[in-house]
Order: structure tokens, then sequence, then C-alpha cells
């Protein structure tokens, strides 16, 4: 159990880190597309390459396994890792989504999936619709994406309230669903979607 909460714990804290990718957008690259696409797909294409190998060559495994070894859940061992998807969502998402929605969405991620382990897999009793996730970690997530995209929108350009509440809440429903869809994948790219959606009447 302890190693479990201990895999976790990284888990979380890489999670949380990944919220760099849309700052960095936003503040370092000022949501230029052109420029940031072009180093995120490069990035994607070099985890790529290392997930291809590490699957093929059973020595880099090794080396691989025993470096993060400690961070990687059952089924990515044989896989390709998290982190390997959250830099194909953010490639789809920078590519698809207008800038602020790309933004919102890809620290959904971080906020929302991190806010909901914290809070649900140690104060969560009641599970959701059969699911592994439970109700307090569903509303962690839902109050942390709709708080974040409050503050962040740009009230200039969209209508906040609408768009953070249609954001959140897809954001949510994504997390807690047992779509057999990495959450790495279904949380940003499901949330900007239904957040471009919503943006056409707004």
């Amino acid at each position: 159990m302890k190693k479990v909460q201990q895999t976790e714990f990284y888990r979380k804290m890489i999670h949380v880190s990944s919220i760099i990718l849309p700052l960095s957008y936003r503040y370092l690259f000022h949501s230029n597309r052109k420029q940031f696409f072009p180093v995120l797909a490069l990035l994607t294409f070099v985890a790529l390459i290392i997930e291809i190998i590490r699957l093929e060559n059973k020595t880099f495994k090794k080396i691989f396994y025993n470096i993060f070894g400690i961070m990687l859940r059952e089924h990515e061992k044989n896989n390709f890792t998290g982190a390997s998807y959250l830099l194909i969502s953010a490639v789809i998402c920078i590519a698809v989504f207008p800038k602020d929605i790309a933004f919102i969405a890809l620290s959904f991620l971080a906020i929302g999936d991190t806010a909901a382990a914290l809070i649900g897999i140690p104060f969560g009793k009641r599970k959701l619709l059969g699911t592994k996730k439970s109700l307090e970690g569903s509303i962690a997530c839902f109050s942390a994406t709709l708080l974040f995209a409050v503050f962040f929108l740009n009230p200039v350009e969209y209508n906040v309230l609408v768009i953070a509440l249609v954001g959140a809440i897809s954001a949510t429903v994504a997390e807690f669903s047992r779509i057999p869809i990495n959450d790495n994948i279904k949380i940003p790219i499901f949330s900007g979607l239904v957040m471009s959606f919503v943006n056409i009447f707004f």
C-alpha cells in the first residue's frame, strides 16, 4: 500500500508540473502557435522515439525502469507512459483549439486531475456510477478547474462564466468517466472540444 501511495504521489507531482506546458505557451511564447507548435511537436517526437526504443529494447527498458519505474503504473510497463499521452494531447490542443481554450484545457489536466486525487484518495467515500472515482474527488476537480478557468480566461473575448462552467463540468465528467482512454488525452481534449463548441454561440 505504501508503494502504491508513493507511486501516486510521484505521478501527481508530474501532473502538477505538466502545468509548465500551457504556462509556457501563454507566457513564454505569448500564445504564438507558429512558434510553440514546432517545439512541442519535436518534444513529442523525441518522447515517442524513446517509448518505442524502451518497448523494443530490453536493455534500454531495464535502464528506463531503474530510473522511472517507481512512477509507472502496471499497464505502462508495456505501453506508452502518461507523459507521452500528455504531449500528444498537447499537440492536438494547440493545433486545434483557440489559444485561450487550448491553455485552459491543458491546464485542466494538471489542476483537475491532481485536485481529484488529493481529495479523492484520502477522503473519497462515495463512489460515482460504479467507478473507482469518488464524489468528493469529482467535487474537488470541478471546483479547482472552475476557479482556474474564471481567473485565467480573457473576459474581453469570452463569456467567462459560461465557458468556465461548461469547461469545468466537461473536465470533471472526463476525469471520472470509464471511457477506456488515457486521462491525459481524455480530459484536455474533451473539455477543449466542449468549450470550443460552446464558444461558437457566445
